[in-house]
């Protein structure tokens, strides 16, 4: 009986655990369905962490940070492809309903398209995969994650 108490409160322990820890998203490439890895030291705000955890943009809904997005979509030369406003001109438009990559409708997707960019011609914007001589070059994840939120907020 004992044995039994014992292996009840371990097993207990252990799903308090396992509720309380979240194992970080898993990314996965546009290009090629692939698993993605990216340094978690990159994600160094409490933000990033957060997406990390969980795939969802805590700075959606958040004006300060989408103003900031739509600084980096520009200083990044998004335009040049998504137009000033990301409603597509030579590239597609990235505010949706409707997205040419499907998984673009959700946080991580669009994250992940970004990140690594597509093979429809858009190169990897992530940091260290945009030029990859140079590894402070490219977005970072936080950078990335208020790019999506400006483009949440309908890109205006």
């Amino acid at each position: 009986m004992k044995q039994l108490i014992t292996l009840f409160l371990v097993t207990t322990a252990l799903s308090f655990v396992s509720a309380t820890y979240a194992a970080p998203v898993q990314f996965v490439d546009t290009q090629e369905g692939k698993p993605m890895k990216i340094d978690a030291a990159l994600f160094d705000t409490d933000q990033s962490k957060k997406f990390l955890e969980t795939g969802n943009n805590p700075y959606i809904g958040n004006a300060e940070a989408a103003a900031r997005g739509k600084k980096v979509f520009q200083l990044y030369s998004c335009t040049q492809c998504h137009g000033g406003n990301a409603q597509g001109q030579t590239g597609p438009g990235l505010v949706g309903p409707n997205f040419h990559y499907a998984k673009n409708a959700t946080d991580k997707g669009m994250f992940e398209t970004i990140w690594h960019g597509t093979n429809g011609g858009m190169g990897a914007k992530g940091k260290g995969l945009m030029d990859p001589t140079d590894a402070d070059n490219g977005m970072t994840p936080d950078e990335v994650l208020k790019v999506i939120a400006w483009l949440r907020s309908g890109a205006k």
